[in-house]
């Protein structure tokens, strides 16, 4: 015999006309209280939707109840007046008549704010009452929306041929990339456990062990700053790898995986179509100003450097000289090329040059007497200009001229509004180089991530220039937002070593910091690739959420911290000394040093 809930009979949604004369026992959250002419109504909300009842000949039921209240009603379904049909939601033709009324939970605190307006409040507040935050319908249905997702993604993953896998979360500290969490040890004095960044060695360790094709949706642990489309702390990720398998091999999977999350997500937004559009980072440097280029945007960044090499103009004369031609600008205000040369200031930038082009093909602006009639000519060709463009220059040294001309491209094309916001624009970064010069040192460091495979191997490694080393590293953009990470893997131990001295390590640091890997190569490890999406970020895509936070249940803030639990939080002596750590704070620092 199955036991009937003493709480509800129905949930919200399956109050429908198919209900009439019934008598249900709903349960939620009292969304609204109303009074229609004497006629009072509550709107219960619970996970599923929103039911109107209607109190009727019992309005003493309403007495001592207030919004948020959690209740249990008993009553009769019966359809609305015409005249109060809701379409938007799925009971709006019928309502319930409540006979009984069971408050189960009562709000014996001010709210904090109104649940159905949490997000006009400041994020802080809303992080630290979280649990009411996610009753606001927009959040609640972002957290559905999200599980939603996950689930595809694991369904689509087992349809490739993949298998589900985990990888620990207690592991070692790693010298690259981002900042560790850090667990010190209580059995072992004087070291220490670090949280995953990613599941990297031990899904490269599956491929080794003789597992094909391993996926896990990963949480990763990362002690960075947050920023918009970047939590702090933890973040998860689609992570696969496939043995015996090349870039090829990882694209055509990415290719029919991610197609489909945009099918069945993407909100009837256009996207484009398989094969995905391949750039080299180099090409996407010099066009876009940013290795995460928004392909909505039709401008394009166009080098003309050596047309300043002994030009008059100081600001340019030796410098990478960059220029984006922006149609129909000319017509703009005087006001917007202000706004436009505030920005540029604001972002490091000591000024914009631009020219106008005139209905004569005149060139308008101050840049212009330092053109040659030749001069002009090639930039019309190269820039393809027309009358009623504008011409940006931008000149710095080279890594400042492509950031610059990146953002100044960005900017101008949101202003100008160029950016078709109805679609998703989706391309392949290839060819990233391997190794760059430190700036502090002057020495050559990774790029990217350490064990991926240089493109020709051994021979590239011992016969090119650090900055010519390419590497098989990929990342898929959308939009502008780097969704995907991935690489072909190192498989060789001499590649490791050689690729690793170049960075300056020795092949004692290796093994003793990646032993693991070092000596399962020993052993006929095979060709193997993978990549990872980055979950919350898609999501926050999809949602066209400004912040990440919107689409994480309990996030940690801007300022890394947990304002629901307290997190960080002050530990006993005791604790800190079975672990072995001693707290300081040093003269005229201002905060705490952990320390064995």
């Amino acid at each position: 015999m199955i036991r009937e809930n003493k709480y509800r009979t129905h949930t919200t949604e399956m109050i429908t006309e198919d209900c009439l004369d019934k008598k249900v026992r709903v349960a939620g959250w009292v969304e609204n209280i109303r009074d229609h002419g004497g006629i009072k109504f509550i709107d219960l909300r619970d996970h599923y939707g929103v039911v109107q009842i209607t109190m009727q000949q019992n309005e003493g039921l309403l007495e001592g109840i207030h919004r948020e209240f959690t209740v249990s009603v008993e009553g009769k379904v019966i359809n609305r007046d015409p005249s109060t049909y809701n379409d938007k939601i799925i009971t709006g033709k019928v309502e319930i008549v409540a006979e009984s009324l069971t408050v189960l939970g009562e709000v014996s605190e001010n709210l904090p704010f109104e649940v159905d307006s949490s997000k006009n409040s400041s994020e802080d507040i809303r992080l630290k009452y979280r649990f009411l935050d996610l009753r606001n319908k927009k959040m609640h249905d972002n957290i559905v929306f999200r599980s939603k997702i996950m689930q595809f993604m694991r369904e689509k993953m087992l349809e490739e041929g993949f298998m589900e896998l985990q990888t620990p979360i207690l592991s070692t500290s790693s010298p690259e990339g981002a900042r560790d969490f850090l667990i010190p040890s209580r059995k072992h004095h004087g070291k220490f456990y670090a949280l995953p960044q990613a599941p990297q060695i031990f899904k490269q360790l599956y491929m080794v062990s003789g597992f094909d094709r391993y996926f896990q949706l990963a949480s990763c642990f990362r002690d960075e700053d947050a920023r918009a489309d970047r939590t702090a702390g933890e973040f998860y990720q689609l992570d696969f790898e496939m043995a015996f398998a090349d870039q090829e091999d990882v694209f055509a999977v990415a290719e029919r995986v991610f197609p489909a999350i945009l099918e069945k997500f993407g909100g009837g937004k256009e996207f484009s179509s398989a094969p995905f559009k391949r750039i080299t980072y180099a090409e996407a440097m010099l066009k876009y100003g940013t290795d995460k280029p928004d392909l909505r945007n039709p401008l394009e960044i166009i080098d003309i450097s050596d047309l300043f090499v002994t030009t008059d103009f100081k600001p340019f004369r030796g410098k990478i000289v960059r220029a984006i031609n922006v149609p129909g600008m000319a017509s703009k205000s005087k006001t917007f090329f202000q706004k436009m040369e505030e920005y540029a200031l604001s972002i490091g930038m000591k000024g914009l040059g631009y020219v106008k082009v005139d209905e004569n093909f005149n060139y308008l602006g101050p840049i212009d007497k330092f053109l040659s009639d030749g001069d002009r000519n090639e930039l019309k060709e190269r820039a393809k200009l027309n009358v009623g463009d504008v011409l940006y220059f931008i000149a710095d040294d080279k890594k400042n001229a492509e950031k610059f001309a990146g953002l100044i491209r960005s900017e101008v094309a949101e202003r100008m509004e160029m950016v078709d916001k109805n679609r998703y624009e989706v391309c392949w970064i290839v060819d990233f180089p391997m190794f760059e010069e430190d700036e502090e040192t002057g020495k050559p460091v990774f790029t990217h991530n350490p064990f991926s495979m240089p493109q020709g191997e051994l021979e590239a490694l011992n016969t090119k220039a650090p900055e010519e080393v390419l590497a098989y590293q990929y990342d898929l953009v959308c939009n502008g937002l780097e969704l995907v990470s991935g690489a072909v893997r190192n498989h060789r131990t001499d590649v490791m070593v050689k690729s690793f001295e170049i960075a300056g390590y020795t092949e004692a640091d290796i093994i003793n910091k990646f032993g693991s890997l070092y000596n399962a190569f020993k052993y006929g490890a095979p060709p193997h690739a993978g990549m990872a999406f980055g979950i919350d970020r898609m999501i926050m895509m999809l949602l066209d959420e400004e912040s990440i936070r919107e689409v994480i249940a309990f996030p940690l803030n801007s300022n890394a911290q947990d304002l629901l639990l307290g997190a960080p939080t002050e530990v006993t002596e005791q604790q800190l000394r079975e672990v072995h750590i001693k707290v300081r704070t040093k003269p005229g620092f201002n905060g705490v040093k952990s320390e064995e």
